[in-house]
């Protein structure tokens, strides 16, 4: 019996088109907490960038892929920034070599470093607005829960070893990458909160389309991958569903008949 449903935000709860949440997808979640169900967000995003969607009264907050929890009470369940030396060695980099774009992001605030043409069209892509862009000396690198580098997928593994050797990359877009310290993903944030919430692992279900998705798809009993997931999510998926904005998530509920 599944007791914990956990949801990317992304292309899974949001529509990239219409930037909601589909009606269909708002009954799902209501007839999951009718049933008692948790449902839980599971997002690279701050926790400061979804107060559009928490009017659905979601029982927590997986953000920054795993390095912030939070219930929906505001409780923090875990916290784990960036190792500092790492976001040292980014900013000494965009001193010296090639410009890059990045992103830092802390409890509180996000600040951007060489906004583009590109930065901005993603930016509107999700309708969220671009950070305030900062100074180079103007930061605290102790308190950076997670960056997003704005460099090809190419050139990902080459800046990880040498820049910040401490940290993974994952993605769901090319554009950028969401960088966290190692070890952290969305699998750890599922189980920080069914710790919290007593449940076991073999009744839980997730939903993704994203790269950062793949290790919660995997960890959760029944993975399901959206119909707009890239392709390296579907194969791992447990399900494929029907598109975001083609029902996906009420589908795939009826189908394993949670709801």
């Amino acid at each position: 019996m599944i007791k914990a449903v956990f949801f990317d935000v992304d292309g899974t709860l949001l529509s990239f088109s219409t930037h909601q949440i589909p009606l269909s997808t708002e009954n799902a979640i209501r007839a999951l907490q009718a049933r008692g169900i948790k449902v839980i967000v599971s997002t690279g995003r701050s926790i400061n960038s979804l107060s559009h969607i928490k009017y659905l009264d979601f029982d927590g907050f997986i953000t920054f892929n795993g390095g912030y929890c939070v219930t929906k009470g505001g409780e923090v369940l875990f916290k784990k920034a960036i190792p500092a030396a790492d976001i040292q060695s980014l900013l000494e980099y965009a001193k010296k070599d090639t410009p890059v774009s990045f992103s830092l992001m802390s409890e509180q605030e996000i600040s951007i470093f060489h906004v583009t043409a590109d930065i901005q069209s993603m930016y509107d892509s999700l309708n969220l607005p671009v950070p305030m862009q900062r100074d180079y000396d103007d930061f605290d690198t102790s308190t950076v829960l997670q960056t997003n580098i704005f460099i090809q997928p190419e050139h990902e593994a080459h800046f990880m070893k040498t820049v910040m050797p401490n940290s993974v990359a994952s993605r769901w877009t090319p554009l950028f990458a969401d960088v966290n310290p190692i070890g952290q993903s969305k699998k750890v944030g599922i189980d920080i909160f069914l710790e919290h919430f007593g449940i076991s692992l073999d009744q839980t279900m997730s939903f993704g389309d994203g790269g950062n998705d793949i290790t919660m798809l995997q960890h959760t009993r029944i993975g399901v991958a959206m119909g707009n997931a890239n392709p390296e999510v579907k194969d791992i998926a447990d399900y494929i569903t029907d598109d975001v904005d083609q029902d996906g998530i009420w589908n795939a509920l009826n189908y394993y008949e949670v709801i």
